[in-house]
C-alpha cells in the first residue's frame, strides 16, 4: 500500500473567518434585489409627451381624484373635468374580486392596445399612464394634462374594455 505524501488541507482558523464572513454576507447579497419596486428610487418623472399630457411630478400635484373600479366593469367617476396645465394624482381602488387596471390615452389608442391584450392575454407592461390594481389593492398615476381635449381612460384587460369599462377626462 502507498503512503500519500502530499500536503493535505488543513481548516485554520483563517478559513473559518473566510467562511463565516460569506455565510453572513451572501444571503442579503442574493436577496438584495427582489421583485419589489424601488419605491426608494429618487427618479424623475419622464419628459415623453403624448397627445394626452405627460407624467407628472408628484411634488407638482394640485389634487387627488380617487376612482373605484368595479366588477360590474364600470369606473365611478367615469368623467372627469381637468384645467389644461393640472397636475392629478389619480388613486384607483380596485372594490371588485378581479384585477383592473387603469389606462390613460386616445380613443384610437386605446381600441389597438386593447386588441393587442386580446390576442396576448399574459402581457406585461408598465407606463406612467397605466396603473393595474389587485382586488381590494390601489394604485397612483400622477399625470400631467398639458394638452386641451378630451381623452379617454379604460380598463384593457380581456373583456372589460368590451363590456363598457371606460371614461373620459375632458381637458380645458
Amino acid at each position: 500500500m502507498a503512503i500519500d505524501t502530499r500536503r493535505k488541507p488543513r481548516f485554520t482558523r483563517r478559513h473559518a473567518g473566510l467562511w463565516l464572513a460569506t455565510a453572513l454576507v451572501a444571503p442579503g447579497i442574493a436577496s438584495g434585489h427582489g421583485d419589489a419596486k424601488h419605491q426608494g428610487d429618487p427618479r424623475a418623472p419622464s419628459d415623453e409627451q403624448h397627445p394626452w399630457g405627460r407624467e407628472g411630478d408628484p411634488r407638482h400635484v394640485s389634487r387627488t381624484i380617487t376612482l373605484a373600479m368595479r366588477d360590474a366593469m364600470r369606473f365611478s367617476p367615469d368623467r372627469l373635468q381637468v384645467r389644461l396645465g393640472e397636475t392629478l394624482r389619480l388613486r384607483v381602488r380596485n372594490r371588485g374580486a378581479l384585477l383592473h387596471e387603469l389606462v390613460i390615452g386616445t380613443e384610437a389608442e386605446l381600441a389597438a392596445h386593447a386588441e393587442l391584450m386580446r390576442r396576448h392575454p399574459g402581457m406585461e407592461h408598465d407606463a406612467p399612464y397605466m396603473a393595474h390594481v389587485a382586488a381590494g389593492r390601489h394604485g397612483d398615476i400622477v399625470w400631467n394634462f398639458n394638452r386641451a381635449g378630451t381623452f379617454h381612460f379604460a380598463c384593457l384587460i380581456p373583456g372589460h374594455w368590451e363590456a363598457g369599462m371606460r371614461g373620459q377626462v375632458h381637458v380645458r
